[in-house]
């Protein structure tokens, strides 16, 4: 009778933690629904992140900067055009027609139109515009890895919201069976059956529960925070994210993963900063020959017209159309310049140029090796993931079984509350494991996709 009843009791402490959970799941449900919060997809931060994050609008400022240096290189071959005109007044003693002096006022007007077209300019022209074509593409290469690493970014605060999202049900989980306990003690202690030590005991453990509980979700809210800001949101109401489907994730089927040399020699081709070095790198290269362009001389045609108007006080003179039109001149010509000495300064900017070229050869086997490092921590991370996940879970079909049959020894007196509080937070140690694992496994697969060229997505 004694045994069958302390049965029927067990079975009544399982049945109540049943409902407690399902209860508890229903009331968040039922308030995310209420609140009627949109989730967003990590495609739909990174897309809404990438419209609208601060840094990616610098960047693209950049490349429009440098696409009109381009077209201002290219418009540098055509003529020039200007007008002048002055006026001058001239004051004091000059010397006349007759050789005297007297007190003169003079006033002069000029007008004139020039224009002058280069002819040869030490190719440096073209070179100019090559370099210009250059690092636009460079520019471009730029906001292409500032596009790339905001999608790393908010893919790193989603699984970060992930985690934290886990570690919340894990300590709900925790408070739920802390809070079972305590009603069962105290019910067990107002009939004699335990003590208060026991009792006392367990609502320690459910008060250290609740303040987990309260850390875990104040992480979440924090790396809430943080993707709201990277999306550049005001704040972080009406926004939540989507949790994936855990259990589509297949961990231990999933293809054999390539070799690091195999996506770093894919990642090679695709990756914006190899691009950018290399194209930063070939601008160095053509800046040598616009130093060099200085060696050449020059050649420009020049043309203009002009005319004057002439008075001077106490002395007659034509009206200003007719002076305009008696004085009209034009004049056309070739201007040749060549360089003979400039105190070195050509001879320096050329070696100033050569060295530009090996700090941007610098500049890119040092992206290459840093790829090739990051390459390799993400294989490492993501077969570590694969191989923790294993482990994990086997740790929590062992921890699972372990703390059933210490809640049937507990149940019947066998086994101490120490104990009990031991295999269950084992357990549910080890089931949060198990769900990490794959998120880590996850995130890693679609960073080592992202490196060969694929867009992240999970």
């Amino acid at each position: 009778m004694f045994s069958s009843c302390h049965i029927y009791k067990s079975y009544n402490v399982k049945k109540t933690f049943r409902t407690l959970l399902l209860f508890v799941l229903t009331v968040i449900s039922t308030t995310v629904d209420a609140q009627g919060l949109h989730q967003w997809s990590l495609r739909e931060c990174i897309d809404y992140a990438l419209a609208n994050n601060i840094s990616i609008k610098q960047k693209d400022v950049i490349c429009k900067e440098r696409a009109i240096d381009v077209n201002t290189a290219k418009y540098n071959r055509l003529p020039d055009f200007n007008a002048e005109g002055s006026q001058r007044w001239t004051f004091g003693r000059g010397i006349t027609s007759d050789n005297t002096y007297s007190d003169n006022n003079v006033a002069t007007t000029t007008l004139g139109l020039s224009t002058s077209i280069p002819l040869f300019s030490g190719f440096k022209i073209p070179r100019m515009l090559e370099l210009s074509k250059l690092n636009l593409e460079a520019a471009t290469s730029d906001l292409q890895k500032a596009r790339n690493d905001i999608c790393v970014q908010v893919a790193q605060a989603y699984v970060r919201i992930l985690y934290d999202m886990e570690l919340s049900d894990v300590a709900m989980r925790q408070v739920s069976i802390d809070s079972m306990q305590v009603e069962r003690l105290r019910s067990m202690y107002e009939e004699g059956k335990v003590s208060g030590v026991e009792v006392a005991q367990q609502e320690s453990q459910l008060g250290q529960s609740r303040l987990t509980l309260t850390q875990a979700r104040n992480d979440y809210h924090m790396d809430l925070l943080s993707l709201a800001q990277l999306l550049e949101l005001p704040s972080t109401d009406n926004f939540a994210i989507v949790r994936p489907d855990i259990n589509a994730i297949d961990v231990i089927s999933e293809a054999v993963m390539p070799t690091p040399n195999e996506i770093y020699n894919e990642a090679i081709v695709v990756k914006p900063e190899i691009a950018a070095g290399i194209y930063r790198l070939r601008g160095a290269e053509t800046n040598v020959k616009v130093a060099k362009s200085s060696l050449f001389p020059t050649l420009s045609f020049v043309a203009g017209i002009g005319t004057q108007y002439f008075k001077m006080n106490g002395m007659p003179s034509n009206s200003f159309k007719k002076q305009i039109n008696n004085n009209f001149d034009q004049y056309f010509g070739v201007n040749l310049s060549v360089p003979i000495f400039n105190r070195f300064s050509t001879r320096n900017n050329i070696r100033i140029a050569r060295l530009d070229v090996e700090s941007r050869q610098l500049e890119l086997d040092d992206a290459k090796k840093n790829l090739y490092k990051e390459i390799q921590q993400v294989c490492c991370n993501a077969v570590a993931a694969r191989s923790k996940y294993e482990s994990s879970n086997e740790a929590a079909r062992s921890s699972r079984i372990a703390y059933e049959l210490v809640e049937a020894k507990y149940t019947y007196g066998k086994a101490t509350i120490t104990e009990f509080n031991e295999a269950k937070t084992n357990w549910l140690k080890a089931e949060s494991d198990v769900v990490r694992a794959k998120y880590e496994f996850m995130y890693d697969k679609a960073l080592i996709d992202f490196y060969r060229g694929c867009d992240i997505n999970f």
